[in-house]
């Protein structure tokens, strides 16, 4: 992982939906800290501080202000929208401790099967880590260089840092290359289309016979 991002927090005394609604027009977001038996803290960040957090994955930040201390995201609340951060809970951590955490999964190159006419289909947009909190990735990177048409790529396969473990099982599938499916579609039929025809006539020689 790479060096933690520092978030400048300070303490809230607004609570009661007006005044944290006021709080959020003036351009912060409401935030709770708790964990590691110290009492919780009502904490405040600048809104555009917090969507630059989220907005680049980062799971784990180091306090600074009015906290200090590592902690990790463990719950956002957006709008109806999904456009506006309403409110985040951080829990304290210990950078050597084992957390369980939600990344991304990125995939990267070209594959050769896409040459070959196939589709890459990605089953897997994102799963859950459990590591050392100092070792969290921002995200589960698969390489496809090597992926070639009706060939799949197996959690067991995934190559990881240090310390990181997938928490799914080993023979989930994470990304296959498969035929267009058009082109399975259209050679289903063209193979279904014999028969159909034979099996038309033979209905019309009975009807004959009879």
């Amino acid at each position: 992982m790479a060096e933690l991002e520092v978030l400048d927090v300070k303490v809230r005394d607004t609570f009661g939906k007006r005044r944290v609604r006021r709080l959020r027009a003036a351009g912060f977001v409401p935030v709770n800290l708790y964990g590691h038996g110290k009492d919780p803290m009502s904490l405040q960040v600048a809104v555009k501080e917090i969507h630059r957090l989220i907005r680049h994955g980062h799971h784990i930040v180091k306090l600074a202000g009015d906290a200090d201390g590592d902690a990790m995201v463990k719950e956002v609340q957006w709008d109806v929208w999904g456009k506006e951060i309403l409110h985040v809970d951080f829990a304290r951590i210990d950078a050597n401790e084992k957390i369980q955490v939600v990344v991304p999964v990125v995939l990267k190159g070209d594959a050769p099967g896409l040459r070959e006419g196939g589709v890459v289909d990605q089953l897997i947009h994102e799963v859950e880590v459990e590591c050392p909190a100092v070792n969290t990735p921002d995200a589960v990177i698969i390489r496809i260089g090597g992926l070639k048409l009706n060939e799949a790529i197996l959690a067991s396969q995934v190559a990881l840092p240090q310390d990181v473990v997938l928490m799914i099982p080993a023979d989930t599938m994470m990304v296959h290359c498969h035929e267009k499916i058009e082109e399975v579609e259209a050679t289903a039929a063209a193979e279904g289309a014999e028969p159909e025809v034979i099996t038309r006539k033979k209905e019309e020689s009975t009807e004959e016979e009879k």
